[in-house]
């Protein structure tokens, strides 16, 4: 998967929201993070808001001594996203993540903060080495028109939004305005959290497959070539699920029941949120 300046990245990642949350499961949190680098899932997904800081933490501690493999991805709260609050914020992150940058850095969603400050204050970050690319989350296209429009904003690198079989409507117009700019969407939830109806559907391709209803719901959302999935998977059985979906290849058949189980949109409506 390429970024809009050619960088290449994992088109799956690994999604760490609601980690750090359970002393009793740390250690198989840390273990699971590891094994996705073995296994070339190398685009770790965090934010300060996850466990206030303490999911950084741990992926601190899962990626020690491996920090060059790995493409780190983190958020901003809204709230630190004027240019002073969000270079402090980029601070405290880079100290709990224990490296000296970030790889992408993104505002987690849009506050009342002016959009101009917030790009002020990241490209001041990139100036200055503490990140490599930034980018926005939860923005709908009128959001990513108004930001491509600013000085600095062409700079964007990604839009993280909520994008699974059961929340397709970035597909009406937002991908297409990604697509055209070849900015990657990054899918988060991209199994709706173990929350995805279990149709029939999905039962039966699952069954032809050899694979889980799940694996089939984010082979669904890796079909696109213009879509980064970062699922979270907290055990090592659950990240190999993940691994072996990224190699599914769903046939003309197979999407075609998928449209009839989840119909994509056909008009536009608000961007879902999670």
């Amino acid at each position: 998967m390429a970024l809009p300046n050619g960088e290449t990245v994992p088109a799956l990642g690994q999604g760490t929201w609601q980690m750090a949350e359970r002393a009793s499961r740390r250690q198989e949190e840390i273990a699971a993070l590891r094994l996705g680098l073995d296994l070339a899932m190398t685009l770790i997904d965090t934010a300060e808001m996850y466990g206030e800081g303490r999911a950084e933490e741990l992926i601190a501690e899962a990626i020690a001594g491996r920090r060059d493999e790995v493409f780190l991805v983190t958020k901003a709260y809204p709230h630190n996203a004027d240019r002073q609050r969000l270079i402090a914020a980029c601070e405290r992150s880079l100290r709990r993540l224990g490296t000296d940058r970030i790889d992408l850095y993104l505002l987690h969603w849009r506050g009342s903060v002016p959009l101009a400050e917030t790009v002020e204050g990241f490209e001041a970050l990139k100036q200055a080495g503490k990140i490599r690319h930034w980018g926005v989350s939860n923005f709908d296209t009128a959001d990513m028109e108004e930001l491509a429009a600013m000085p600095g904003g062409a700079n964007c690198a990604t839009n993280q939004v909520l994008y699974n079989l059961s929340h397709r409507g970035s597909e009406y117009d937002l991908l297409p305005w990604l697509a055209a700019r070849r900015m990657p969407l990054m899918a988060y939830s991209p199994m709706e959290q173990g929350r995805l109806a279990r149709t029939s559907a999905l039962a039966e391709i699952a069954r032809k497959h050899g694979v889980t209803p799940y694996g089939v719901a984010l082979a669904w959302v890796l079909r696109r070539d213009d879509v980064i999935a970062i699922p979270k998977a907290s055990t090592e059985e659950h990240l190999r699920e993940n691994r072996k979906a990224a190699d599914l290849r769903l046939d003309e058949e197979d999407l075609a029941v998928i449209d009839r189980a989840f119909p994509p949109p056909s008009r536009k409506g608000p961007l879902a949120m999670d």
